[in-house]
């Protein structure tokens, strides 16, 4: 029996959505801890058993399903925010100390990754130890994108619109030395993954903190609401072209 791939495809569409999960992962796990004021540790445990949950779910099932599978991208977003934060201010880390322990946790999980399968290949991902190294990896890189974030703003004084600016631009760079050079695309998968998360940390944070800060003030919520709903709109495209392509198969 074939397995069946259980992974998002790397897309344009791919990474408009991740894009858009990281802004709310920032945004929504801003609400719960600092709006809601329920601190960093009651956070982590609330987005922990969301992302447990939902990942739970996404193990069991035997294809891909872009709504379960984008919701356990948020669930990484979401508990990634916590936990940077967590390491940052709670224990006290400091950026810096912090971004270079989770950078160690997602080079460890890829070494490990490598040393099974010989590959960091993203697409397709069919069976159930590789799927858990590929959460791994990518919980990692979201909780180091947010460090990273906070690092550029926090530390180094970059205002949080010049930091979205700073992080898309090597977005774009990115995306050129994969078009145009020969450089790995395993290599830049990663590098553009581990970006797309400070960039939506740092224009999640331009939408909600004060103006005096450099920010748009329109609240945790707010912003939270707007990044729910274009992320539902995403998720139905995808799920649209997923259905089109499964037919397309079935008929083929």
């Amino acid at each position: 029996m074939n397995k069946i791939n259980k992974v998002a495809a790397v897309s344009l569409l791919f990474w408009s959505m991740k894009i858009v999960a990281t802004t709310l992962g920032e945004t929504l796990g801003d609400f719960i801890s600092m709006t809601l004021d329920l601190g960093y540790a009651i956070g982590i445990l609330i987005t922990l058993v969301f992302f447990i949950g939902i990942l739970g779910l996404q193990l069991s099932i035997k294809k891909y399903v872009p709504a379960i599978y984008w919701l356990v991208i948020i669930g990484t977003t979401t508990l990634g925010t916590e936990i940077s934060d967590f390491m940052d201010r709670t224990l006290n880390l400091g950026y810096t100390y912090g971004s270079l322990i989770l950078i160690s946790c997602l080079l460890l999980t890829l070494l490990l990754w490598f040393k099974k399968y010989k590959t960091l290949e993203v697409f397709p991902i069919k069976e159930l130890p590789k799927e858990l190294y590929y959460w791994t990896a990518i919980l990692f890189s979201n909780s180091l994108g947010t460090a990273f974030g906070d690092y550029l703003s926090d530390v180094l004084g970059i205002s949080y619109l010049t930091g979205a600016m700073v992080t898309g631009s090597i977005i774009l760079l990115v995306v050129a030395l994969h078009y145009y050079t020969k450089i790995n695309h395993i290599l830049l998968f990663w590098i553009a993954f581990v970006f797309t998360r400070p960039f939506g940390a740092t224009f999640g944070d331009f939408l909600t903190k004060p103006i005096t800060k450099g920010g748009l003030d329109l609240g945790t919520l707010q912003a939270s609401i707007v990044s729910i709903v274009i992320m539902a709109l995403l998720i139905y495209r995808a799920s649209h072209q997923n259905n089109a392509q499964s037919t397309l198969e079935k008929y083929s």
